[in-house]
């Protein structure tokens, strides 16, 4: 078991997503950073849709009660194990009694936390990620657990790999969407030759703008959108839906990001400033 001694701000268990329910008004949920955790399990030589801890702005205390192996990446938050300092992207043995420390955030807004086979959370509709309602909570608390299995010999194909950081990236590619033929010139220099900040509304739900690029009177039906999918309400704001977030939508779908660009976005806090690129 991992204990939550201390929970931090917001740390779930995730994996790849929960795929195939959409049309039941599902979101995939999942890993925001799927750059960075598919490396974590990677090292750990997991399959790659192993469940993992994603770990948000402030860093939990845990204490492992079973041996395992261990390895972290993502965002810089100056981790310890016991009174030893601990790297990104490199595979660390722990025992009974050890505890795992995150200090003070430094870049970035997301870790993620993998062991030897993933963490065995319960499976809601084939996924362990955590989404309320359809899973107990959305969440950890203090003194809460999560099993994992033990593992007392493991040799890492790979002890450590040197990632190309993307966390100061601020360039999110993206692709044109269903309804991107609708905006005026105006709006389409708004918003590719203007630097653009994110709000303080955001989460695994979606990243607000804090620009605007125009009122419009589009009007449409209802219809289907994806993590990634950017939409433009009436007043003008920008919103970036996130791995949490609605399975349909009733604004115009302007842009698609990337795959890579959610894991860039995913990284990103208030007041940091992005600029879209398309592709």
């Amino acid at each position: 078991m991992l204990k939550f001694v201390k929970s931090g701000f917001f740390t779930s268990v995730q994996d790849s997503g929960r795929f195939g329910y959409r049309n039941k008004g599902v979101p995939v949920a999942g890993v925001m950073d799927g750059l960075s955790s598919s490396i974590v399990n990677m090292l750990l030589d997991n399959d790659a849709h192993a469940p993992l801890l994603e770990i948000t702005m402030t860093g939990p205390e845990l204490l492992f009660e079973e041996e395992t192996y261990i390895a972290m990446g993502g965002a810089e938050f100056s981790g310890k194990l016991n009174d030893n300092s601990i790297k990104n992207y490199k595979a660390y043995k722990v025992v009974a009694g050890d505890r795992l420390y995150f200090g003070n955030l430094t870049k970035g807004f997301r870790a993620y936390l993998g062991v030897k086979d993933g963490f065995q959370a319960p499976k809601v509709l084939g996924s362990s990620s955590l989404y309320k309602p359809i899973t107990p909570i959305n969440h950890f608390k203090d003194s809460d657990v999560v099993p994992y299995a033990r593992c007392k010999s493991f040799h890492p194909k790979i002890q450590e790999v040197k990632v190309d950081l993307f966390l100061d990236e601020t360039v999110l590619e993206v692709h044109k969407g269903p309804e991107y033929g609708l905006l005026t010139d105006k709006q389409l220099e708004l918003l590719f030759f203007k630097s653009l900040s994110i709000a303080k509304e955001n989460d695994r739900m979606a990243y607000q703008i804090n620009e605007n690029i125009d009122k419009h009177q589009i009007s449409m039906l209802t219809s289907a959108t994806l993590p990634g999918t950017v939409q433009l309400t009436p007043s003008g704001k920008l919103i970036v839906l996130m791995k949490d977030g609605q399975t349909t939508g009733g604004y115009p779908r302007i842009l698609q990001l990337s795959d890579r660009a959610i894991s860039i976005l995913a990284q990103k806090r208030s007041s940091d400033t992005v600029s879209f690129r398309l592709i």
